[in-house]
């Protein structure tokens, strides 16, 4: 910080061609909320959590707080070093923060489509980044410093011995080894909870489908599961996180498969297997929730909890993000009013965007969704996707009017469903009783 800059902003941060980011004296970080866009302050950012990354946005350049002039101006080039041309950073920020900007910036006139990343805004402080977001959850299930790199492959040396011919164990060795999957790395750890892919198949088009992307200009980040695997395998992997992790959770319904609902004939017996070798650990589903009549046997067979998953609670603009192929929204409610009858415990997968998610519209069909489906839970989670392209297509398919800013969004609900839980992990069945989860802060 300059002797120039006071001590309420948060200075700006660009990138340079060859990927340096550096701070930008004389300018304050700018985060986005929709058309909003906002300074950064101490005041609205906290310190950028441990194991998020910065990221170069190209073909892009920055909008930043000029200090001396008061106002939002665009800062193609370094205004300390000619002809330097600067790209926006944005954050990624870990697993239990909600992000209440975006990186603020404006694109080139043939800028390509951002990959499937959250694009949090994010500065400098005091020898520090800062980032505009809010914590959810607390718990340290996904925390980097608790998955050592030797940890990991002794569990997998440990796996390959205790379950030598089983398919689903080799494909979590990928997702662990290969890709960096959190939770695969934590099922080698013996911790947490565990992924069980099984699907290959999907009936919804997400825009943000991190498994399969077809006609499109973003890449998947993951190859999706290539076999189905047999009743016997996953209850032995289901078992071998059980019977030795403290409060386990075994889940269906992974980033690296298609939804779990389409796999039902394999998964039923599955938990019914795992049940009749113990009444221990928590078996959770990750659904869109599109086939009630599926999920029914699911139910039957011993599952615990459900997740489901949306963007939004409004028909139109939920159906122009999943793209539905076969079922309708109201497949979606049915599913969760089946799982809360049986008195399972319920959450949805919020996958939220500033801009689009802390609209009027938007909150007032969350608020009558929270009133006629009383879940337990909502896991708020930051939607990887470009953010611009993203709330253009919002837009076009249900404008949601000027929002309110995500930080004022989470305080209205909390406030009028004191009891809700807020998080973003499954919780074992041991706190299904919890009254409320963590506070947002």
């Amino acid at each position: 910080m300059t002797k120039k800059q006071s001590p309420r902003w948060v200075t700006a941060l660009v990138a340079a061609a060859d990927g340096r980011i550096f701070e930008l004296p004389g300018y304050a970080a700018v985060g986005r909320d929709g058309s909003h866009l906002e300074p950064l302050e101490v005041s609205n950012t906290r310190p950028m959590p441990y194991g998020g990354e910065l990221m170069l946005l190209p073909q892009r350049r920055p909008l930043l707080y000029n200090l001396r002039r008061h106002k939002v101006e665009l800062v193609a080039a370094n205004p300390y070093v000619p002809g330097e041309r600067i790209f926006p950073v944005a954050a990624f920020n870990s697993p239990g923060y909600v992000n209440t900007h975006t990186s603020a910036y404006r694109e080139d006139a043939d800028a390509r489509t951002l990959p499937l990343f959250a694009y949090g805004a994010v500065g400098w402080h005091h020898g520090k980044f800062r980032t505009a977001a809010m914590r959810v959850d607390r718990e340290r299930r996904q925390d980097l410093r608790l998955m050592d790199p030797d940890k990991v492959a002794a569990g997998v040396r440990r796996m390959r011995l205790q379950l030598p011919q089983n398919r689903l164990r080799r494909h979590l060795e990928t997702c662990a080894l290969t890709y960096g999957c959190p939770a695969g790395k934590n099922f080698f750890l013996g911790r947490c909870e565990a992924p069980l892919p099984a699907s290959q198949h999907c009936n919804a088009r997400c825009l943000g489908c991190i498994s399969l992307q077809r006609a499109s200009d973003v890449s998947s980040c993951q190859a999706r599961i290539a076999f189905t695997p047999t009743p016997a395998e996953i209850a032995e992997v289901a078992l071998a996180h059980i019977r030795h992790v403290r409060r386990p959770v075994v889940s269906f319904g992974q980033g690296c498969e298609g939804d779990p609902l389409l796999a039902a004939g394999v998964i039923a017996p599955a938990i019914g297997r795992i049940r009749d070798a113990t009444g221990r650990g928590t078996i959770n589903l990750n659904t869109n929730g599109s086939r009630p009549d599926l999920l029914a046997r699911l139910l039957d067979a011993g599952l615990d909890s459900l997740r489901v998953s949306v963007n939004s609670l409004r028909p139109q603009t939920y159906a122009a993000y999943f793209r539905p192929r076969g079922y309708r929204f109201e497949d979606v409610l049915a599913s969760i009013d089946l799982a809360l009858a049986r008195g399972r415990f319920v959450a949805i997968n919020y996958l939220n965007c500033p801009g689009f998610s802390d609209t009027p519209a938007e909150a007032e069909a969350l608020i009558a969704f929270l009133r006629a489906h009383p879940i337990g839970l909502i896991q708020w989670r930051n939607l990887n996707i470009d953010p611009l392209r993203y709330l253009k297509i919002m837009q076009a398919a249900g404008p949601g009017g000027v929002p309110m800013g995500m930080r004022r969004l989470l305080q209205n609900i909390r406030q009028i469903f004191p009891q809700l839980r807020y998080g973003y992990f499954n919780p074992p069945k041991e706190t299904f009783a919890a009254k409320h989860g963590s506070k947002n802060d």
